[in-house]
């Protein structure tokens, strides 16, 4: 008998945070909690968007979707967007809960080649849900560098971090590059009902 999932069956939301679990274990270093993102917090990542007044959004790492499905709130007609999820059981899970959504299974350093397939100039907003502290600083850099080559100056990126790790070598690592790339880096309000509580940082380039 076939153990494998059905990709195109429905996903119940009570199975997310078990399936979120398992692409944690395939890679700790690549799914940095334990749990998907609360509500409070999508909310939170998708409103750093000014979504009148942006062209395209791209977000990285969607997870289960859970932010994927605040942005498709807040969508319309004249927004382009396109989510990038390198688990693909994680992608799968998110295509079914945003089907109308493009979720496209690959790596973030690859966001300038899959803008020009699309014909997209340039990127207004990124999302993301990337595990930045547990990643090595080669990569790190790896993934800004790739984003500055579609993300213009003026353009807004934004991606959360968890109070209980920000004194880890990795999370002040990444916040003092945030403070060297990126011409404004702000925080958000903390979404205390998150697992782990957890803000957003709120970046210009």
């Amino acid at each position: 008998m076939n153990s494998t999932p059905d990709a195109t069956a429905p996903v119940a939301p009570a199975s997310h945070h078990a399936e979120f679990l398992k692409a944690f274990f395939r890679n700790s270093s690549h799914v940095g909690a334990i749990a998907p993102s609360s509500s409070e917090l999508s909310g939170i990542l998708a409103d750093t968007v000014a979504w009148d007044s942006v062209g395209c959004v791209v977000e990285y790492g969607p997870g289960t979707g859970v932010v994927t499905e605040e942005v498709a709130k807040r969508l319309h007609g004249r927004v382009r967007f396109f989510a990038i999820e390198r688990d693909p059981q994680l992608a799968a899970i998110t295509r079914r809960r945003c089907p109308h959504l493009e979720v496209i299974e690959g790596c973030v350093t690859r966001i300038p080649e899959l803008c020009r397939e699309r014909g997209i100039e340039k990127v207004d907003a990124i999302l993301s849900g990337l595990p930045w502290a547990s990643f090595p600083p080669d990569l790190t850099k790896a993934i800004l560098a790739a984003t500055f080559e579609v993300l213009p100056p003026g353009g807004h990126f934004a991606t959360f971090a968890y109070w209980q790790g920000l004194l880890l070598p990795g999370s002040r690592g990444f916040r003092r590059l945030l403070k060297e790339q990126f011409s404004s880096v702000e925080r958000t309000r903390t979404a205390w009902r998150n697992l782990p509580p957890a803000f957003v940082y709120r970046c210009v380039r």
